[in-house]
């Protein structure tokens, strides 16, 4: 294997400044930082099978099936690091590894690209940790509840430390789910379980909350948790979110190295198969001739041209804006008109003089992959409201927690502590979202003092350093993250955005198309597989080809 399928494509910056500067987020200016791609920039008359706008995962998956079709292929990524919303960076000091958006990484085993190992990103330097510790829920007063990856009675002996009817109650929903998953589908569908389910997942979460947990802990607990799933429990067809806690023991596995060893492993695959990978190529036009999309024109005016088409993860808000709009047509303009941002997200970054420690009511402490943290459960109502009138009533707004260096240890140096603090906030201020490089300080003091008041360990004195992203710094760290919504937009209107655009030899993919955000890769293959399809292959055959072509080398 040669040194290029090896690159880092990890951007390492030694303070934070140097990190906004890598990151494009000095409100919104570019950035002239070097890029962390070490090939040299191609003459724009170089001609390639396929050019990928954006570098994304979602774009990284689509291009590595067609460089293992045999396709030449570019990839242009604006920043001056691949990843979009899966990456990895020493944002904080040196030796602290942090992910700048995605952690967890479940969504994405169900994935034949992984399921199937269609691509062998492990050969690349993707491996998968799996905390036995999954999530924990402090509260203020000293309870808690602990969720315990694929282990129902070391979860429910944790839930009987507040309520042993709502333990009960557990033991109970997760064998009830369990059979089901083993039955048939259309059988399934007739047992009363089923039926119950469906109706209360039509429910608000907080109704169905209250419906199923005695203990206002599980009930506060539940909606925190659940709403890492997408849309508050105050929204209704979110019942479901009561089970929030049975669908944590299934595990949230975090890459080995960071969140960002994803894209590093894609970009390593794609290099390895020929392609190429270029940074700081923001693209700003699609090159239409006769009709049909045969390339793009970068930032700089440099133009990559495409004999068979163009793939985009640049999000389509932006992408209706690089072509005449008429060229995409009516039904996609319509539905891009009427997309919605979802509630924005914040996260704020913090390197501690050591880790978090969590209290437990029968004494000593334990430590976990993330916590999630609201104390009482009728608090999911504030954010939407709030919301509306662009206001912040940030008392109880449900916290994420996330410190997988407490089973990464190559993401921090030894004995010291990293987190981010995530959740949702206002983008809109009735100020103006610019407002947030006002506030932001001031809201993040206010955020990390009440999470440390969780901990038996943390105070103000050991924070070593910290890296704050607003709603409105996250849409100029990834314009793909429209107004703060890391997902792309809220998509539960059904109004994706299709793979095969209207434009000839223009495809789709990333947040914007089916089945959405979060780390799945499932829009990279859905449209790799559209992109086959109009070649006359289908995936199952390049995957086999390649593997042939693979044990032949091999064998050599």
């Amino acid at each position: 294997m040669t040194s290029t399928t090896r690159r880092d494509f990890l951007k390492v910056a030694t303070a934070a400044p140097l990190a906004l500067a890598a990151l494009n987020l000095a409100h919104g200016t570019a950035a002239n930082s070097a890029p962390s791609s070490s090939a040299s920039p191609s003459p724009s008359t170089d001609k390639f099978d396929y050019v990928i706008a954006g570098g994304g995962h979602n774009s990284l998956v689509c291009a590595a099936y067609l460089a293992t079709a045999g396709y030449r292929v570019v990839v242009l990524e604006g920043h001056a690091m691949i990843g979009g919303g899966c990456k990895t960076a020493e944002i904080l000091l040196p030796g602290f590894k942090e992910d700048l958006c995605s952690s967890a990484h479940t969504v994405i085993l169900k994935n034949p690209l992984l399921h199937d190992k269609e691509l062998d990103l492990a050969e690349y330097g993707y491996e998968l940790i799996h905390p036995d510790v999954v999530i924990h829920y402090p509260f203020l007063d000293g309870a808690s509840v602990t969720v315990f990856e694929n282990d129902v009675e070391r979860t429910a002996a944790s839930i009987a430390r507040v309520s042993k009817k709502d333990a009960d109650t557990f033991r109970r929903v997760a064998a009830a789910r369990a059979e089901l998953a083993t039955m048939d589908p259309a059988k399934a569908a007739t047992t009363r379980a089923v039926i119950y389910f469906q109706r209360l997942s039509n429910m608000t979460g907080f109704a169905a909350v209250n419906e199923i947990w005695e203990s206002p802990y599980m009930r506060a607990a539940s909606l925190s948790g659940g709403r890492f799933f997408g849309p508050l429990g105050s929204d209704y067809g979110t019942g479901l979110q009561a089970f929030s806690m049975i669908d944590h023991m299934r595990g949230r596995p975090i890459p080995k190295g960071g969140s960002g060893m994803l894209t590093v492993a894609l970009g390593r695959y794609i290099e390895a198969h020929n392609g190429i990978i270029l940074t700081n190529r923001p693209v700003v036009r699609l090159i239409i001739d006769s009709g049909k999309c045969k390339g793009v024109e970068c930032a700089d005016g440099t133009q990559y041209r495409a004999d068979k088409g163009v793939v985009s993860t640049i999000h389509v808000k932006h992408l209706i804006e690089m072509a005449p709009r008429e060229l995409f047509g009516d039904a996609v303009l319509d539905d891009v008109n009427l997309m919605q941002p979802e509630l924005a997200m914040f996260q704020f970054h913090f390197a501690f003089s050591e880790p978090p420690k969590y209290p437990l009511a029968a004494g000593g402490t334990i430590s976990s992959f993330e916590s999630s943290i609201m104390e009482d459960a009728a608090s999911i109502y504030a954010l939407s409201p709030d919301n509306v009138r662009g206001e912040l009533h940030i008392d109880d707004y449900p916290l994420q927690v996330c410190h997988p260096s407490i089973f990464d240890n190559c993401r921090v140096p030894a004995g010291y502590g990293l987190l981010k603090i995530e959740g949702c906030l206002p983008y809109r201020l009735k100020e103006g979202p610019e407002h947030w490089d006002v506030i932001k300080d001031q809201v993040a003091d206010t955020i990390v003092s009440r999470y440390m008041r969780h901990t038996v360990n943390l105070n103000k004195d050991k924070i070593l350093a910290r890296f704050l992203l607003s709603p409105i710094d996250i849409e100029r760290m990834n314009p793909a993250m429209w107004r703060g919504s890391v997902h792309g937009f809220d998509n539960r209107g059904g109004n994706f955005a299709p793979y095969r655009m209207a434009i000839p030899g223009l495809y789709q993919t990333g947040a914007c198309t089916a089945p959405g955000g979060s780390i799945s890769g499932l829009p990279g293959r859905n449209t790799a597989e559209v992109v086959l399809q109009d070649q006359g292959k289908t995936i199952q055959q390049v995957v086999a080809s390649g593997r042939s072509k693979s044990a032949k080398s091999s064998a050599t």
